[in-house]
């Protein structure tokens, strides 16, 4: 039969964790990480990493193996992945990636473009850039450098406007030119599982996991990564709206309340993004019996 890679993907909040532990006891395989914060060592309560009991539990790739400030991406991920498989699939027929971050799920199952890797001497200065000139006046520039791609990006997200800007300036063509979107074969079997619930119900689970993350010390961790704020990894929900507080333009209830509800939007943008996938069969995240059934059938059906 062939070497089958589980995708478990779904919003935040649904119980992808709790999940992959139980696909993983079944089928005793490690987990791969597929959620872009939780690679940071140094943030795990807000980024709801794995807890050192679960880790200890069940091996997880890619959960507190980078620092903040360390350069990172879905191409990044996408390489090591496909560096890791072989040697998963010389010790099983199965592997289980799960998480909920979009661009790395399809860097793994399509591939990602071949965008070129950042020297540091010009991300360093796209920072200081972005800092001395503010970002309306580098979104003017990338609508002069690449009409295209402005026409296209968030331009109120800073991360995403300086990448572009940086490929620019760093090779001398746009954006554009290498956004290719081809899709790559893979050489095993993907099965994507997706988990859902109800909204209403998975609003109030996402609700209840930021108050438990409050009392787990995100406010201690916060400040603790308020010097570094202007890093990239920390241009995430939970952390933004805390570092507002610390600056003094939210109550600290007026940023759990504003955590919330980011936090309940970027699951909408979650489930909008997976929707598209005619390929994800849709379980609830206590299902495991029946996901394992559609796994079993699904490696028979292709084999």
């Amino acid at each position: 039969m062939d070497n089958t890679l589980i995708v478990l993907l779904g919003p935040t909040g649904v119980g992808k964790t709790q999940c992959s532990l139980r696909l993983a006891d079944a089928l005793h395989v490690s987990v791969i990480n597929a959620d872009s914060r939780q690679i940071y060592a140094e943030i795990p309560i807000g980024t709801a990493a794995p807890t050192p009991e679960e880790l200890a539990h069940t091996h997880h790739y890619f959960v507190g193996t980078h620092h903040i400030g360390d350069y990172y991406s879905a191409s990044c991920y996408e390489h090591d992945v496909m560096q890791l498989l072989p040697q998963l699939f010389s010790k099983s027929k199965w592997a289980l990636l799960s998480g909920g971050s979009m661009l790395y799920i399809d860097a793994v199952c399509h591939g990602i473009d071949d965008i070129p890797t950042i020297r540091d001497d010009v991300r360093t200065l796209m920072k200081q850039r972005l800092a001395d000139e503010g970002l309306d006046a580098l979104v003017a520039e990338l609508q002069h450098l690449d009409p295209d791609h402005w026409a296209i990006v968030d331009r109120s997200n800073p991360r995403r406007v300086l990448h572009a800007l940086e490929i620019c300036h760093q090779t001398g063509h746009t954006y554009t030119s290498f956004r290719t979107n081809t899709r790559r074969q893979r050489p095993f079997h993907i099965v994507k599982i997706g988990l859902t619930l109800p909204r209403e119900q998975l609003y109030e689970r996402i609700n209840r996991r930021v108050d438990k993350m409050v009392a787990q010390g995100l406010i201690e961790e916060a400040r603790r990564m308020y010097p570094l704020r202007a890093e990239n990894a920390l241009n995430t929900v939970g952390y933004k709206e805390l570092f507002a507080h610390f600056d003094g333009q939210w109550t600290l209830d007026e940023a759990i309340e504003r955590i919330k509800g980011n936090t309940r939007r970027y699951c909408r943008k979650q489930l909008t993004w997976f929707k598209r996938d005619e390929s994800i069969a849709w379980f609830a995240p206590t299902d495991t019996d029946a996901i394992l059934h559609h796994v079993y059938n699904s490696q028979h059906a292709d084999a």
